[in-house]
């Protein structure tokens, strides 16, 4: 017999937060809004999908998380530095527990290497309470 307890809604709702952080806040920077439309239409980092793995136990929630803030650093970290090498092995193995889970990620850390700085794009956060 083996127990398995269950996540938790915080740790849940926490997966959904780190979700829509790289639609809102990662993917703007590195691509146009109509790539970004497709991944919304191809389930990238999908949580509710009949192939998702994810059984709602506390250790996957604790490994999604971490897999999704580890790529949130590495991401950043490249962004910045444009230093692919340094962090690939990190990078494809929280891409390949995603991938355990059914959590599609297609993107190649040189993907993520040339960070534009000023990005208009309608996925950014408003940064005030007037949009205009």
């Amino acid at each position: 017999m083996n127990t398995a307890y269950a996540a938790t809604k915080e740790q849940e709702g926490y997966i959904h937060y780190l979700v829509n952080y790289f639609y809102t806040n990662i993917f703007p920077y590195y691509f146009a809004d109509e790539q970004i439309h497709e991944f919304e239409k191809w389930q990238v980092l999908p949580l509710k999908e009949k192939r998702v793995k994810y059984n709602g136990t506390t250790k996957e929630a604790f490994q999604i998380i971490s897999s999704l803030q580890s790529l949130i650093t590495v991401i950043e970290y490249v962004g910045k530095s444009g230093d692919c090498g340094r962090y690939r092995d990190v990078f494809q193995r929280n891409v390949e527990l995603l991938r355990r889970y059914g959590i599609m990620f297609p993107f190649a850390i040189e993907q993520f290497a040339a960070k534009q700085h000023y990005p208009c794009s309608m996925y950014l956060p408003s940064q005030s309470e007037w949009l205009m």
